[in-house]
């Protein structure tokens, strides 16, 4: 606007106005520019920003995740899941099982009842009520060294190392002198009853399954199975399983896989028929002696067996002394 302005004014001179004016606009023009160089030389520009973070850290404002902290949530998840996984496949519905609350949604994500689950809140005084409890690092730190010497001493399966470790416990309802008492009574019980099957010409075993019974370490439930079938036919044992990983010494073994022995030329129904019938009279059976799973499994092309198979955890004393069944 000022350059129009200025033109137009200049054409209504002389000659010799406009020239004088052109000098001076010649002079207001380098006293403008030798300003600015002043001004400029006083007030450097300021420096170019440095680029701004981008991506989470940015946005938080903080230093990006410490990839040691990350691997270590990560393992306690892991060992959560497997821990949950196991709780949902081995420990009985009808027993109830105590966790922190981020166990609990864990568990109730594997199928496990919401009625099935005792929240220990932080404000729970002891796992009590419970048939198991799940030791996770919130767990330990609340009930501390009490957890193992007085409330659940014995561990049935454990997963994860160090702080990520998960423990699955059996709870002692009398404190644990009287359950490790109780445990202690059971296992010579098992030793007898594992000894006097051996002595059954009924029963066929391989040497590690002769082993495990001598030890006692054969769940009281099914010895009771194997004498009273021994008793109606010949019983080939293939293998004793399902000890839970870590779990303490004296928790017995909760599974059998059982094959067709033998049989008499002309037997009705063959080998099928012989397990199918394993099959009837177990899960003919009643509470406690009920298995939680028999089912058939095919474990080469050419054997089937039967696979028998119960809850955690081991109830006890339910032989006497002698190994016989009460």
């Amino acid at each position: 606007m000022l350059a129009t302005t200025l033109r137009l004014w200049l054409r209504r001179r002389s000659g010799r106005e406009r020239r004088v004016a052109a000098v001076a606009v010649t002079v207001v023009v380098l006293a403008a520019a030798a300003l600015i160089v002043l001004l400029l030389a006083r007030h450097p520009a300021a420096p170019a920003a440095a680029p701004s973070r981008s991506g989470r850290a940015a946005q938080r404002g903080g230093s990006p995740p410490n990839p040691a902290s990350q691997a270590a949530l990560a393992a306690a998840a892991a060992a959560r899941r497997q821990a949950a996984a196991w709780v949902a496949s081995q420990v009985s519905r009808s027993s109830i099982t105590a966790c922190d609350p981020v166990m609990c949604s864990a568990l109730q994500a594997q199928g496990v009842p919401a009625a099935s689950l005792l929240v220990l809140g932080p404000s729970a005084t002891d796992p009590l009520g419970s048939a198991v409890v799940v030791s996770t690092a919130a767990i330990r730190s609340q009930f501390g060294a009490r957890l193992s010497s007085v409330y659940a001493p014995t561990v049935l399966a454990a997963f994860g190392t160090g702080t990520a470790r998960v423990e699955v416990r059996v709870t002692a309802p009398d404190g644990s002198v009287a359950y490790l008492s109780s445990l202690s009574s059971d296992l010579r019980a098992r030793i007898a009853g594992g000894t006097h099957l051996l002595g059954n010409s009924n029963i066929g075993a391989t040497g590690p399954v002769r082993q495990q019974l001598a030890a006692g370490q054969v769940d009281a439930r099914l010895l009771s199975n194997l004498v009273t079938l021994a008793g109606l036919e010949r019983v080939q044992i293939v293998s004793f399983y399902d000890g839970g990983p870590g779990s303490s010494a004296g928790v017995p073994l909760r599974a059998v896989e059982l094959a067709s022995p033998p049989l008499r030329p002309g037997a009705r129904g063959g080998q099928l028929g012989y397990l199918n019938s394993v099959l009837a009279f177990v899960r003919a059976q009643r509470a406690p002696f009920l298995a939680s799973s028999a089912t058939l499994q095919r474990i080469s092309p050419r054997q089937v067996v039967v696979r028998i198979e119960f809850a955690a955890p081991s109830p006890l004393g339910l032989l006497g002394n002698d190994g016989a069944a009460r």
